[in-house]
């Protein structure tokens, strides 16, 4: 009786698809931006309408705290796990996928620059932007480097 080889997922030219430092860099993005996201609806004061009190920061207080450097944690882990799949075990990291990956970053943050420029009057129209402020710029560059990373992986 033939006994059948448990199911793996590999290209057979490149290796294992799905690998430990594949799943690490994916979590750190997923988290990175969940961050932001929860920051920005449930925990940060709003905006204060003129002529009324100030909004109270919500919960966990600990988020509260941080402020404005729960974005740097954010976009941090997100641009942390983008460097992580530059690695050459994923699949972000050989082949075509360093392409896409540099191209992606390289885009992202042109475009997160110019449409920064582009609202720069009035950045309140945009979430996040309005609470980043002048510091959109570091988000753009950021993004950039990253895709410098993966050129740097680029054969």
């Amino acid at each position: 009786m033939a006994k059948t080889k448990p199911q793996t997922y590999t290209d057979p030219d490149r290796g294992r698809v799905v690998t430990a430092r594949f799943v690490v860099a994916v979590l750190m993005m997923v988290v990175g931006v969940a961050w932001i996201a929860f920051y920005y609806v449930a925990v940060r004061a709003g905006s204060p309408v003129v002529g009324e009190p100030a909004p109270e920061a919500g919960s966990p207080a600990f988020m509260a705290d941080l402020g404005d450097w729960n974005y740097l944690i954010g976009f941090g882990l997100l641009f942390l796990g983008l460097v992580v799949a530059a690695h050459p075990s994923t699949p972000l990291g050989r082949g075509r996928g360093v392409v896409v990956g540099m191209l992606g970053s390289f885009l992202f943050g042109l475009v997160w620059i110019c449409v920064f420029y582009i609202i720069s009057d009035d950045v309140s129209v945009l979430p996040v932007f309005d609470d980043l402020g002048q510091r959109n710029l570091f988000v753009g560059v950021a993004a950039m480097a990253v895709g410098f990373v993966f050129a740097t992986k680029w054969e």
